[in-house]
Order: structure tokens, then sequence, then C-alpha cells
């Protein structure tokens, strides 16, 4: 798969017996899917999608131009991820990642290695990292001081609660999602 694409949506359910599918979008506005031209998946294949209706119901096209023939055609595409380029995308604010930027990359503290972040996980209540292993560490400026995106390195100063050592600063950041 291309390095440049990020994540912005997945296919969900079948909706109807005539081809619509529910689409969770990662986008700040879902109607930015409908915007972009193109949406790839992880196959290379195009597709296009215009809501039709609340809840996240789309009408999927292929790179011809045709909708999704029917239910089964749907079903086939359930959990598909759906990505745009990334040159698409608005550049993040000052202190806002886009989730593909930070996973992946090594989390260090100190000299020792941590593992990888290998998901951002954000349930409203602030975003945590999730390190190879299991380890959570809030996504904060106490937790996270420092961000090399060109040397794919975090700085991690892990909480009392997972190093066991006394208190630390508090601080905030923002880990932005795929927006439009």
């Amino acid at each position: 798969m291309r390095a440049d694409l990020i994540q912005i949506g997945v296919v969900g359910r079948p909706h109807g017996v005539r081809g619509l599918v529910h689409v969770h979008s990662y986008a700040a506005d879902a109607a930015a899917l409908e915007a972009y031209k193109v949406l790839v998946d992880e196959k290379g294949r195009e597709w296009s999608l215009r809501w039709r209706g609340a809840d996240g119901v789309a009408e999927l096209r292929d790179a011809q131009g045709k909708p999704l023939a029917d239910r089964t055609a749907a079903q086939a595409l359930v959990n598909t991820r759906l990505f745009v380029p990334r040159d698409v995308l608005p550049e993040p604010e000052e202190e806002e990642f886009y989730h593909a930027d930070l996973i992946g990359m090594e989390a260090r503290e100190g000299d020792c290695s941590l593992g990888q972040v290998v998901m951002v996980h954000d349930y409203g209540g602030g975003a945590s990292l999730e390190l190879t292993g299991g380890v959570l560490v809030p996504f904060t400026r106490a937790c996270v001081p420092e961000i090399d995106l060109k040397g794919r390195v975090v700085t991690i100063v892990r909480p009392v609660e997972v190093s066991g050592e006394e208190g630390r600063g508090v601080g905030t950041a923002k880990a932005a999602g795929p927006a439009a």
C-alpha cells in the first residue's frame, strides 16, 4: 500500500438490500468523505462516496461510477478501510498530529526503548498511545513531552501509575485523527 495514504474511514455493515453501506468516518466532518473525489482501499481499488441519509449510510461507487449492486456486494466490503492521499488533507495545527503519523514511531524513555506506538486511542476523555506490549500512555505534554516526526521517535515520561515513580507535571497535547 502507498505510504502517502491516510485512513479516512471504514466500511461497516450493509444497509438494506440495494447495496448501501454504513461508513464510519474518521474525518472531523464526515461530509468531507463525499468531497474527496477518490477514496482508495487496501487493494488499490478506487471508490467515491455519496451520503444517503442519517447514521452514516452511504452509496459507494467504483472507479467506473457503478454503485454496489446489492446487499451481497455491500457485505463483501465490510471492514474495508478507506484512504485518501495525505496531500488532499489540511496540515495539522501545531501540537496536532494525524494518528497515522504517530503509529509505528519508536517510544523512548531516556536511553531505553519502550517499543513502538501501535495504536492511538481516543474515546473522548483524551487520547492515549498504546505501545508494544499493550502499555497505555496518556497523550499529554507531561507524558509525551517531545515528538520527533522526522526521526520517528516519541519521548515518553511514564506516569506514576505505569512507572511507579513520584509525580510528574501537567500538560496537554492533541491527537487529531484524519481531519478535513
